[in-house]
């Protein structure tokens, strides 16, 4: 027997924000928010995404996630105040981007850091010994400097983190692998600047895009409600004094701790 009376999401937009690095817990919720709009059967996702990027294969996730998600869904993606690097990868999973003129996007690329303490540890008389099963078993190890052999290693990781990034953009953007290249040095640029590339598809608001999603599955832009897949918050959170005061400092503490676990990993990130 076919029910006779659509469900109630069928004739609303789903919503998922993404803000801040992306890393493990962003991952996960995302996840779980995506496979709600498809059980749910939502039409249509606002994608809206505030992100310097982050790491590799939490991105990687993500947009393959989404890739799936659209051969059954329309999503349309708005790109906040910055959608850089590992947040451009995951816009790619959309159907279609929308960007402010002034959004801050691009930094197409992978980044690798190190921190070498060699020289001051040397002058405050620590030294390491180390017993390892090959010689490249600490490779990025914070007491010396890297080796030639080690730089070639991790130049030829980041090459084809590189490579798989550009191809993304290149399927998911309807461009040559060469013509995204000219653009993916590292660089960042604007909205209107995305639009000229082709990386985005239009200008707008957050509020354009959703009219935008609710055009493209013939819903009315003037009265279709957004359904904001949201994390969930403890129930006594909103009765704690200093919300606001909290949730800044806990932004703060997340950062540290994305710079912690994070550190000699490839990412594809922004950094200013």
């Amino acid at each position: 027997m076919v029910w006779p009376f659509k469900s109630k999401f069928r004739k609303q937009i789903a919503k998922i924000e993404v803000t801040g690095a992306i890393a493990g817990s962003t991952r996960q919720r995302v996840l779980e928010a995506l496979k709600t709009v498809e059980e749910k059967k939502f039409p249509a996702l606002l994608l809206r995404i505030d992100s310097p990027g982050g790491t590799v294969g939490d991105s990687q996730e993500i947009y393959s996630a989404l890739k799936h998600l659209r051969e059954k869904i329309k999503i349309v993606a708005s790109f906040g105040n910055i959608s850089a690097s590992g947040g451009v990868y995951i816009g790619m999973g959309a159907s279609h981007i929308v960007a402010n003129p002034g959004t801050i996007t691009g930094s197409i690329g992978v980044i690798l850091r190190g921190n070498n303490l060699q020289r001051l540890l040397d002058k405050i008389g620590v030294s390491f010994k180390v017993i390892k099963s090959g010689p490249y078993k600490d490779i990025l190890s914070f007491d010396r400097e890297l080796t030639d052999n080690e730089e070639t290693i991790l130049q030829e990781l980041i090459d084809t983190s590189y490579r798989q990034f550009v191809q993304t953009v290149a399927e998911g953007r309807n461009l040559a692998p060469e013509t995204v290249k000219t653009f993916a040095d590292g660089r960042i640029f604007t909205g209107e600047q995305a639009l000229e590339l082709g990386v985005v598809d239009r200008l707008g608001t957050e509020e354009d895009a959703r009219r935008w999603a609710a055009e493209l599955v013939n819903l009315d832009p003037e009265k279709t409600e957004v359904y904001t897949l949201e994390e969930p918050k403890p129930w006594y959170s909103k009765f704690l004094p200093g919300s606001k005061v909290q949730t800044g400092l806990t932004s703060k503490i997340d950062w540290l701790e994305f710079e912690l676990t994070t550190n000699g990993l490839p990412l594809w990130l922004y950094r200013p």
